[in-house]
């Protein structure tokens, strides 16, 4: 661990800021653009929001075993940027949409591309770090709504405004401009500020030997140290007669055999296995479909709810939802604290928080004024952040070393899945009522009760 591998750390934490950055955007501007263009079925935008990052987890997680590390830790944040700059020029609905289909296609690509190229960077005594990185996470979430507060909460048309006309609905394009151009600082940063080297094990991957046995005494020199790694050492590890194969083609089917049969059989090939795999897929699963059912609205329900108060008003709603996220911060701290408790652990973390996050949101429909409304959801959020800073470090610590990416990938997916379900049961609910806090809650409270039954806990135990 050195100098080379923080500076990795501040430039890897722009991808997990820019993985909750985007989706806080799209709920911040869901009322403005629902108001200005009166869309039948408003919630299609958070659907075409889903249905990118699903993609866009597919590709670059594919496509960093292709094409490299590299290029992927680049273009990612710089499609982001450039779909987001353009997506303030949207004309009408169906326009937003596509342009936050667009950008979230390169935000889709940002942990599963980050991760590995920081994981694969990292000496075995900071893994830690991972799980810290969940502070950037937090952090862009605070931004975000600071940001938004004086440009969404004095530049777009009051709640229940008819005609909302574009020149009194301008807060959103600013703020996307703003965002856009945040992420372009980030892209740029880690383009021309930050030299990254391809990861080792790509290269070796690869076959190009040389190169990762040079990218490792290169990372020893800007640390300050040396290595002795030699080529000699790779080789001794290769079969007589071995002839690397370094193709394309190559690369994409050793990419399909970690998800053939043989890799998922593994992860369901005893009843603890069985057990353990199913129950991360069914709570990434619920959470997947709890949080964006709730966050994705949070805007429109405390505009509504606070309408109903006698106290709404849309800078207000920007205020709450700033001072909501700047509750969430120390949750990423916190949680790293928390799990190495005993008696407490991952499970225990995880498990309390998951339960607690459900139990606010019920709460928050007890509200009976805007400032009882903003308590509850500052409650949500704090335990919704160390729930997800927990989550992110436990699922891959349970998965077998040879099946860790196949695991992953099922929780990934899942999550992305039910996702893409939550803007579809949104557009058939009633969001004039509570119903989508009712279900959201439920589905925390369920997930939580589950992580009881994991039978693994691994605090304090080497990864399988």
């Amino acid at each position: 661990m050195g100098w080379y591998q923080w500076q990795l750390f501040v430039v890897v934490g722009f991808g997990w800021a820019s993985d909750n950055l985007w989706p806080v955007v799209t709920s911040l501007i869901f009322t403005p653009i629902a108001n200005e263009f009166l869309p039948s079925r408003p919630p299609l935008l958070s659907l075409a929001q889903n249905i990118g990052l699903l993609a866009g987890a597919v590709f670059w997680g594919f496509g960093c075993d292709v094409f490299g590390r590299k290029w992927a830790f680049n273009l990612t944040l710089g499609l982001t940027a450039f779909w987001g700059l353009i997506a303030a020029s949207a004309p009408n609905f169906a326009a937003a949409a596509v342009f936050a289909a667009l950008w979230s296609f390169g935000v889709g690509g940002n942990l599963p591309v980050d991760s590995a190229i920081f994981l694969e960077f990292l000496p075995q005594s900071h893994q830690f770090l991972l799980t810290v990185l969940s502070i950037d996470w937090a952090v862009a979430q605070v931004i975000a709504n600071l940001v938004a507060w004086p440009l969404l909460g004095n530049l777009t048309c009051a709640e229940g405004q008819v005609p909302c006309l574009r020149a009194d609905n301008m807060g959103w394009r600013y703020f996307i401009v703003a965002m856009g151009g945040l992420t372009l600082l980030m892209f740029l940063a880690r383009f021309l500020l930050f030299s990254i080297f391809e990861s080792p094990k790509y290269l070796i991957g690869k076959g190009r030997d040389e190169e990762a046995v040079r990218v490792v005494h290169e990372v020893a020199r800007r640390n300050g140290t040396t290595s002795s790694l030699t080529l000699d050492h790779l080789r001794a590890c290769e079969p007589a007669g071995y002839v690397a194969r370094t193709d394309a083609s190559a690369a994409i089917q050793r990419r399909l055999e970690k998800l053939d049969a043989g890799h998922v059989e593994v992860l369901f090939s005893t009843s603890r296995m069985a057990l353990s795999t199913g129950l991360v897929m069914a709570i990434w699963a619920l959470i997947g479909l709890g949080y964006p059912l709730y966050n994705a609205f949070l805007p429109y329900i405390q505009a509504t709810r606070g309408a109903e108060f006698h106290d709404g008003s849309t800078y207000l709603t920007y205020r709450n939802s700033l001072i909501i996220s700047v509750l969430g911060v120390p949750g990423a701290l916190i949680g790293g604290f928390l799990v190495e408790l005993r008696g407490l652990g991952r499970k225990g973390t995880l498990s309390v928080f998951t339960v607690l996050t459900g139990v606010f949101l019920y709460g928050s429909t007890t509200a009976l004024n805007s400032t009882a409304l903003l308590g509850w959801n500052c409650a949500f959020n704090f335990c919704s952040n160390v729930m997800y800073a927990v989550l992110y470090g436990y699922t891959p610590e349970i998965f077998p070393t040879p099946q860790r990416g196949t695991g992953n990938a099922l929780a990934a997916t899942s999550n992305r899945i039910f996702g893409i379900m939550a803007p579809i049961i949104a557009m058939f609910a009633n969001l004039k009522t509570s119903a989508p806090v009712y279900t959201s809650g439920a589905l925390f409270i369920v997930a939580g009760l589950l992580v009881l039954i994991l039978p693994f806990e691994s605090r304090g135990k080497q990864a399988l």
